[in-house]
């Protein structure tokens, strides 16, 4: 997108005519249209009636503030870009002004070249979330837009309105437990209880009390009737993570509660009519673990009639990519920083390392990495090491073949030498094109992560093509 598609005009907020005036030239010889009032109270009453993109208003005006003007458009849910202009060395007054959801601040004196990049920078952020919102499909959270996930997507919302047990299969780490608080809020029942449980978490003598509760003297300690998870549950979705983890005796408890909708507690005389929904989960193969004698066939087939597997990262195809510049916006806003961009080094290797953690482990490598980030930018540095080592342009193709004959990723021996190495123009032109399918083709952005200036991107792109 260039400066002159931004068709909407800027609002310049300053009192100091002179300064107003340099500000709007400015702007304008950039490409944009500008419109300058000399107060926040005129600030105003022209947004009442006039559309603008983006405002940038100097903090000392007659009248109203403008930290004020700030804190008055958010409350009233305005998402303007607004940019704050503060004295030279008040930083408190900055760090107020973001926190009131200022997008940036600039400070007096004023550097002109600063203004055009400032503009720029939250014109551009705000472009990309209202394409990052409309290009990722989401389902209560997840994201995920490939074939496979947009399937999973669809079956979930219609499992959901059902009362059947449902069973979440799939590898640790792939997200099972978001799954089904996912299937939860999209069913009838997500104005009552989720109970989640990991049944690997409770020790084995307590299971049964944790699970149906107990009356007062009931056992050694029970000095108190106690509810359990199915009473907990009640009207609700009871989520029983792990079930592959849960002892064969209580199973068969549990496949009774299931089928005969009542739950007699601990010590208990009489049974007690319960209405849970049961979503389980587990990364076992129940089936395997029926023939070795350590799940019950019954409660198996009672459970699998409805069931949804959660497939591993590595077979989401560009879910990753989206992925990683979700997760880094949230980890951002959830720390109160800005991420501004991330080293190729960094991209490379989040988008082609194997996970075998799936999405927990690549989360908790970003994660890693806002957190260490001290510049507004993810470096490669940051990443885990075992990211780094496994580190490869293209998945499962080193940039550069191995000498000791290991592969950086992908867990197999290279064919033997003779090794054909590419030659640095092979490199370039692999490593900007991948770079370029991570930003959806977005070339601004792609020379941002690239480190080079826009025209030099162009020049090596029609270099490519010949």
């Amino acid at each position: 997108m260039t400066h002159q598609e931004h068709l909407l005009p800027l609002l310049v907020v300053e009192d100091d005519a002179a300064i107003r005036e340099l500000l709007e030239e400015e702007l304008q010889d950039a490409g944009y249209t500008t419109l300058g009032v000399p107060s926040a109270e005129e600030a105003i009453a022209l947004l009442s009636h006039t559309t603008v993109s983006l405002v940038i208003t100097d903090v000392r005006l007659p009248g109203m503030t403008g930290i004020q003007l700030l804190q008055q458009l958010r409350q009233a849910g305005s998402e303007l870009g607004i940019i704050v202009i503060t004295a030279f060395g008040t930083i408190d007054q900055a760090v107020e002004a973001l926190k009131l959801g200022a997008d940036d601040f600039l400070t007096k004196p004023l550097d002109l070249d600063a203004i055009r990049e400032a503009v720029f920078r939250v014109l551009e952020r705000q472009r990309l979330a209202v394409s990052h919102d409309s290009e990722i499909s989401h389902f209560h959270g997840i994201v995920g837009k490939s074939q496979v996930m947009q399937v999973l997507f669809h079956d979930a919302s219609r499992l959901a309105k059902s009362d059947a047990p449902i069973l979440i299969l799939g590898e640790s780490g792939t997200g099972k437990e978001l799954l089904a608080r996912a299937i939860h809020q999209e069913s009838p029942r997500n104005d009552q209880p989720f109970v989640p449980i990991n049944c690997a978490s409770i020790p084995a003598d307590l299971m049964e009390s944790e699970f149906f509760g107990h009356v007062k003297g009931a056992f050694t300690g029970a000095s108190e009737a106690r509810k359990g998870l199915f009473q907990s549950a009640q009207g609700g979705s009871l989520f029983l993570d792990e079930i592959g983890e849960m002892p064969i005796n209580l199973q068969a408890k549990l496949l009774r509660a299931l089928q005969e909708k009542t739950v007699r507690p601990v010590g208990g005389e009489r049974e007690e009519p319960v209405d849970v929904r049961i979503i389980a989960a587990t990364h076992r193969n129940l089936e395997k673990e029926i023939e070795q004698g350590n799940f019950r066939s019954d409660l198996f087939y009672r459970l699998e009639t409805f069931s949804l597997r959660i497939p591993p990262l590595r077979e989401r195809g560009t879910d990753i990519e989206h992925l990683v510049f979700a997760l880094i916006d949230k980890h951002a806003e959830a720390q109160g920083k800005q991420i501004e961009q991330i080293e190729p080094e960094a991209l490379n290797s989040l988008l082609n390392y194997a996970y075998p953690g799936n999405v927990r482990e690549l989360e908790n490598a970003i994660m890693r990495c806002v957190t260490l980030s001290e510049d507004g930018s993810l470096s490669y540095k940051d990443l885990p090491e075992r990211l780094r080592e496994q580190s490869t342009i293209e998945t499962g193709t080193p940039l550069v073949p191995s000498v000791s004959g290991e592969l950086l990723a992908g867990g197999q021996l290279p064919v033997p030498p003779p090794i054909r190495w590419p030659s640095l123009e092979e490199v370039e032109k692999r490593y900007i094109n991948k770079v370029l399918e991570a930003t959806g083709g977005n070339k601004r952005r792609t020379a941002e992560v690239l480190g080079i200036a826009r025209r030099t991107l162009y020049r090596r792109l029609e270099d490519n093509e010949e």
